[in-house]
C-alpha cells in the first residue's frame, strides 16, 4: 500500500521521530540515574526493562515497532557491553562509536557529492537522481546532510572526551542533553529541505 502521508512526516516516522527520540532516551535517562546508587547490574537491567515496556507499550497500541524496535536492541547492547566490561560508562560506548560512524557517513556522502539526506528523501519518496542536478535543490540537501554531520562529530567529539577522561556523571548528562535540542535543529533543517525540494522540483520539470 502506497504511504499517503506527506513526505516530511514519512521520513521523519521512518527514522523515529520524536517517539524514536523519548524510547531511546528513557532507558539511557534511566540508567544514568540508577548507575550511580544501586549498582551497574539492577541499573542496567531497569534500563533494558524500560526498553522492553516502550516496546510492548507500542505493540498494544498497534503502533509501528520500528523505533522501539531498535531502541530496545540499542539498549540491550549498551547494557551487554557494561556488563562484560564491568563499567558503567560504556553503556555509553556503542552509542559513541555510532556517533563516529554516522559523522563518517554524512561526511563523505558530501564528499562524493552525494547528500545523504537526499538520497535517504528520494528513495522513500521514489524518486531518482534528477534532484541533484538541480542547484537550489541539492544546496538544501547539502546543508542539511552538513547539519546532520556536524551534529554527529559534535556528539561523537564531547562523548567521546567525557568517556576517555572518566567523566560518567557529565557522560549521561551529555547524551540526554544532546538529544532533544539537537533533534529539533536537525529536524527542522531537514524539514525545510524537503519543503525547498517538493516546491521546486515540480516546476524544474
Amino acid at each position: 500500500m502506497t504511504d499517503r502521508r506527506p513526505p516530511v512526516e514519512t521520513l521523519l516516522a521512518r527514522a523515529g521521530g520524536v517517539r524514536g527520540l523519548v524510547y531511546s532516551g528513557l532507558p539511557v535517562a534511566v540508567f544514568a540515574a540508577t548507575s550511580t546508587t544501586v549498582g551497574l547490574l539492577p541499573a542496567t537491567a531497569a534500563a533494558v526493562g524500560v526498553a522492553a515496556l516502550a516496546l510492548g507499550w507500542q505493540l498494544l497500541q498497534r503502533e509501528s515497532t520500528r523505533p522501539a524496535l531498535f531502541g530496545f536492541a540499542g539498549v540491550a547492547a549498551c547494557a551487554a557491553v557494561a556488563l562484560i566490561t564491568g563499567r558503567a560508562k560504556d553503556f555509553y560506548l556503542p552509542g559513541i562509536w555510532m556517533y563516529l560512524g554516522l559523522a563518517i557517513l554524512f561526511t563523505t556522502s558530501l564528499v562524493v557529492r552525494r547528500p545523504l539526506v537526499g538520497v535517504v528523501w528520494a528513495w522513500i519518496t521514489g524518486r531518482d537522481g534528477t534532484w541533484r542536478r538541480i542547484g537550489r535543490v541539492r544546496l538544501a540537501f547539502d546543508i542539511a546532510t552538513a547539519v546532520m554531520a556536524t551534529a554527529s562529530w559534535s556528539r561523537f567529539l564531547v562523548q567521546y572526551h567525557l568517556y576517555d577522561t572518566d567523566q560518567a556523571g557529565l557522560l549521561a548528562v551529555a547524551r540526554v542533553a544532546m538529544g532533544w535540542p539537537i533533534f529539533v535543529v536537525t529536524s527542522s533543517v531537514i524539514y525545510l529541505a524537503i519543503r525547498t525540494a517538493i516546491r521546486t522540483l515540480p516546476r524544474s520539470a
